[in-house]
C-alpha cells in the first residue's frame, strides 16, 4: 500500500469518530448527551447509565493507563485496575467505558490536518518522508497507545479480545464506535500474525480442559459425547490449531482431519465411531471435515489459509505417501439462495427435464414435503438432479462483488483450491438438509495449481472440475 492509499484510509477510519452524530436520548445506551458535556455535569440524567462523577473517575483510570510518563509495567498494573472494573460492569457501564475510549482518546483532529497539509505541500521533495512519518504519527492515537498498554498485562490480551468479541454486534447500530474497533482489528492482526503463533497437535493425550475447548468450539458438526471427540482424535485422524503464547491453553482456531485412501463422500462414515480405523500404510488422502474459529473477537484476523497450509506441510512429512489434499465441506447458504432462485432455475432447464420435475409437484412444495426423503431419491430423480445443478450453479457461477456468494467457498477458492465434487445425501443430518437439501462438496487443493486456482477466483472465474462444469446449466 502506498503512502497516499495509507492517508485515505486512516482519514476514513477517523472521520467517524470526529462526525457521527450523537445517538437519540432513547438509545439503550444512554448517550442522551454528548459525553463531554455529561464530564462537566453534576447530575445524571435519564436513560444515561453512569453519574457524571463516575465518568470522571473512570475517564481518570483511562488516562492514568495512558500517561506517557509512567512505565510500561506500571501502566500495565493500571490497566489491571480497569480490567478489574469491566469484569463486574453491567452491559450499559461497559458501552460507556467504550464511549469514553473512542470521543476522549481520539487522534487530535488539528494536529492530523496540520500534518496532511504539511504532506500534501512537500509532495514529491525531498521532505516527503519526514512529513510522512509526522502524518503517521499523528494518527497514532492515544486510544491505540492505551489499548497496547492494555496488552501489557498477562491477561490483557485475553481482555481485548473478549471486549471487541462484546462490542461487534453493537458497530452496526452504534456506528460512533467503530473507530475502536478498527483499532482493535488493527493491533490483533500484528499481534496475532502468523509468525507469532504455534501449530499444535490436539490429540486423545492433550489435557482433558484443551478437548473440552474442541467439543465447546466445534462449529461444523456438532461433537455429542466423549466417545464422539475420542474417534475424531484416533490414530487415524489428526487435529491441530493455532496457539497464541498469551493464550496458552485455547486454540484460536482448528482443524479436524481424517486419513483415507479416497475422496470422502459423506460425513457419516468419518463419524462412525464402531467404523474401523484406517491403516495409515494405505492413507493416500487428507480429508479436512472441519475448520472452527474459537474466538469471536479475532473476527476478520484470518488464519485458515495459513493453517491449512501448515497442516498439509506438517502431513506430507509425516506420510509421504498422500498425494491428495481435499475437504468435506458443507453448502451453509445453499438451500436460502435456493428459495429466491428456483424459478430462475427452473427457467434454465431444458424443457423436458423441467416438464419432468414438475409434473408431480411445484418444486417449492416437493422440497418443503421431502425433508428426509431428500436422501433416498434415486440417481436419476428429477427433484435429485435439479437439486445438483442447482448446488453447481451456486457455487461455481454465483458471486457478491467478484468474489463467491457462499461464505465457505469464498474461504477455500480463496486459498487456491477448486470445486471437485458435489455428494448427495452428504450430510444427513437436520442441519445439513435445512442448509443444503444433505449436498456437501469436495475442495480439492492440487497444490502445483494453488496458485492458477487463487488468480482465477480473484479475477471472478470459479476453478471447477469437469464434473461440476457437466451440471452446470
Amino acid at each position: 500500500m502506498n503512502a497516499t492509499d495509507w492517508i485515505s484510509r486512516s482519514l476514513a477510519l477517523l472521520k467517524p469518530a470526529a462526525r457521527a452524530p450523537a445517538p437519540p436520548a432513547s438509545a439503550a445506551h444512554g448517550a442522551a448527551r454528548p459525553m463531554a458535556e455529561r464530564l462537566r455535569a453534576t447530575l445524571r440524567r435519564e436513560p444515561e447509565v453512569l453519574t457524571p462523577s463516575a465518568l470522571r473517575r473512570l475517564l481518570a483510570q483511562l488516562q492514568a493507563v495512558v500517561d506517557p510518563h509512567v512505565s510500561e509495567a506500571e501502566a500495565g498494573r493500571r490497566a489491571q485496575q480497569v480490567m478489574a472494573w469491566y469484569a463486574g460492569a453491567a452491559a450499559g457501564e461497559r458501552r460507556e467505558l467504550w464511549q469514553l475510549m473512542v470521543e476522549q482518546f481520539a487522534p487530535d483532529a488539528e494536529e492530523v490536518r496540520a500534518a496532511r497539509e504539511h504532506y500534501d505541500a512537500v509532495h514529491g521533495t525531498p521532505e516527503q518522508a519526514a512529513a510522512e512519518i509526522r502524518l503517521r504519527s499523528a494518527f497514532v492515537s492515544p486510544r491505540t497507545r492505551m489499548l497496547q498498554r492494555f496488552a501489557v498485562d498477562p491477561q490483557g490480551l485475553r481482555f481485548l479480545v473478549d471486549l471487541r468479541a462484546e462490542l461487534l454486534p453493537h458497530l452496526k447500530a452504534e456506528r460512533p464506535l467503530q473507530p475502536l474497533d478498527a483499532e482493535l482489528a488493527a493491533l490483533f492482526s500484528t499481534w496475532f500474525d502468523l509468525p507469532f503463533l504455534e501449530l499444535r497437535r490436539i490429540s486423545w493425550d492433550s489435557p482433558a480442559s484443551l478437548i473440552e475447548k474442541l467439543i465447546k468450539y466445534e462449529a461444523v458438526h456438532d461433537i455429542r459425547s466423549w466417545n464422539d471427540v475420542k474417534n475424531r482424535l484416533d490414530s487415524d485422524r489428526r487435529c491441530y490449531g493455532f496457539f497464541h503464547p498469551r493464550l496458552p491453553n485455547e486454540p484460536l482456531i482448528f482443524v479436524e482431519v481424517a486419513l483415507i485412501d479416497h475422496l470422502a463422500g459423506g460425513i457419516t462414515p468419518l463419524l462412525d465411531e464402531h467404523a474401523a480405523v484406517h491403516d495409515l500404510a494405505k492413507a493416500t488422502t487428507a480429508i479436512f471435515y472441519s475448520i472452527s474459529n474459537t474466538q469471536a473477537g479475532l473476527r476478520g484476523v484470518s488464519f485458515g489459509d495459513s493453517l491449512i497450509k501448515r497442516v498439509v506441510q506438517t502431513l506430507r512429512e509425516e506420510f509421504p505417501k498422500l498425494r491428495q489434499f481435499a475437504t468435506l465441506s458443507p453448502i451453509p447458504g445453499f438451500r436460502a439462495w435456493l428459495g429466491k432462485n428456483a424459478p430462475a432455475m427452473l427457467e434454465r432447464l431444458p424443457e423436458k427435464e423441467r416438464n419432468a420435475l414438475l409434473r408431480k409437484a411445484p418444486v417449492a412444495e416437493q422440497l418443503a414435503s421431502a425433508t428426509e426423503q431428500l436422501l433416498g431419491l434415486p440417481d436419476k430423480a428429477p427433484l435429485r438432479q435439479f437439486l445438483l445443478r442447482s448446488a453447481a450453479q451456486y457455487l461455481g457461477r454465483e458471486l457478491d462483488n467478484d468474489r463467491p456468494l457462499d461464505p465457505v467457498a469464498r474461504f477455500h477458492l480463496g486459498n487456491g483450491a477448486r470445486v471437485e465434487r458435489l455428494n448427495w445425501a452428504g450430510d444427513p443430518s437436520a442441519k445439513g438438509l435445512k442448509q443444503s437439501c444433505g449436498i456437501m462438496v469436495n475442495y480439492l487443493y492440487d497444490l502445483r495449481r494453488l496458485d492458477k486456482h487463487r488468480a482465477m477466483t480473484v479475477a471472478g472465474r470459479i476453478p471447477l472440475s469437469s464434473e461440476v462444469e457437466r451440471l452446470l446449466l
